[in-house]
C-alpha cells in the first residue's frame, strides 16, 4: 500500500506552503525559465513546510484488476511523521512515528511493522520524508504535453532513481496540489485528489503514536537483504 502513498506524501510536501525569494540551482540538462521558476517555487514550498493536513480521495488502477476507490485524511510533520486514515468501506490506518511504519488492517486485525527507511525503498522518498529532499536533484521534470483542460499547472516528474512517474496538477494561484497520479514500472496507476489542505498546522506527537489494538496480530517485516 505505502509504495503508492509515499511518493504522494513527498509531493504534498513540496506543494503545501507559501514561497519565499530563493532559487535552486538545477542539475542535468538546462530547463526553460518558466519551468525553472515552477521548480524553484516547489522546492521553496517544501523547505517552508513543517507540517500539513488534508482530505484525499484515491483511485487505484492495477493492470488486469478492477479499479479501487478510497478516501480519508492525511497528516504529516517533519521529520518523517505521518498518519493516513482510510474511511469505510476499506478502513485502514498507516502511521509513521519517524522510525517505524505501522499498517493496520482492522478486517484482518493485523498490524505490519516496517522500519521507515526500509519501507521507503527509494533515496528520493527517504530524503523528502526526512526533510532533505531536492526536486532538481531527485527528479527529471517537464510540463505535461498537451496540458489538460483543467486550468492547473500540469507537471510530469520522473524519479532519477527510477521506479515511478508522477503527474501533478497545481493550482496556479496558490500552488496547492490538487491532483496527483503515480505510475509504476508495471503500468499500475494511483490517482489522488487533495482538498482542504492546511499547512504548518500544530500536530502533536500523539497523532503519530501507534499502539496495536488488543488481540491484533503483529507482524514484523523481514529485514531487506
Amino acid at each position: 500500500m505505502w509504495k503508492a502513498i509515499l511518493p504522494a506524501i513527498l509531493m504534498m510536501l513540496v506543494t503545501a506552503a507559501p514561497a519565499r525569494s530563493e532559487t535552486i540551482a538545477p542539475s542535468g540538462p538546462p530547463v526553460s525559465k518558466e519551468l525553472k521558476h515552477v521548480l524553484d517555487r516547489l522546492q521553496r514550498h517544501y523547505r517552508d513546510t513543517e507540517s500539513f493536513s488534508a482530505k484525499f480521495s484515491e483511485e487505484i488502477a492495477t493492470v488486469g484488476a478492477p479499479k479501487r476507490k478510497r478516501q480519508g485524511t492525511v497528516s504529516f510533520r517533519k521529520p518523517g511523521r505521518m498518519r493516513w486514515e482510510f474511511a469505510a468501506p476499506e478502513v485502514q490506518t498507516i502511521v509513521s512515528d519517524g522510525e517505524t511504519l505501522y499498517s493496520y488492517d482492522p478486517d484482518l486485525n493485523q498490524v505490519v511493522e516496517t522500519p521507515l527507511k526500509q519501507a521507503l525503498k527509494s533515496s528520493s522518498a527517504t530524503s523528502f520524508l526526512l526533510g532533505i529532499g531536492n526536486i532538481n536533484r531527485d527528479f527529471k521534470a517537464a510540463f505535461a504535453t498537451p496540458p489538460t483542460p483543467t486550468g492547473l499547472i500540469d507537471l510530469i516528474l520522473e524519479a532519477k532513481a527510477g521506479g515511478y512517474k508522477i503527474e501533478v496538477g497545481l493550482d496556479p494561484k496558490t500552488y496547492n496540489l490538487i491532483r496527483l497520479t503515480l505510475t509504476d514500472q508495471l503500468g499500475d496507476t494511483t490517482r489522488i485528489d487533495f482538498s482542504d489542505v492546511h499547512d504548518n498546522v500544530e500536530l502533536p506527537d500523539s497523532i503519530f503514536a501507534f499502539k496495536a489494538p488488543a488481540g491484533a496480530d503483529v507482524v514484523t517485516a523481514p529485514a531487506s537483504p
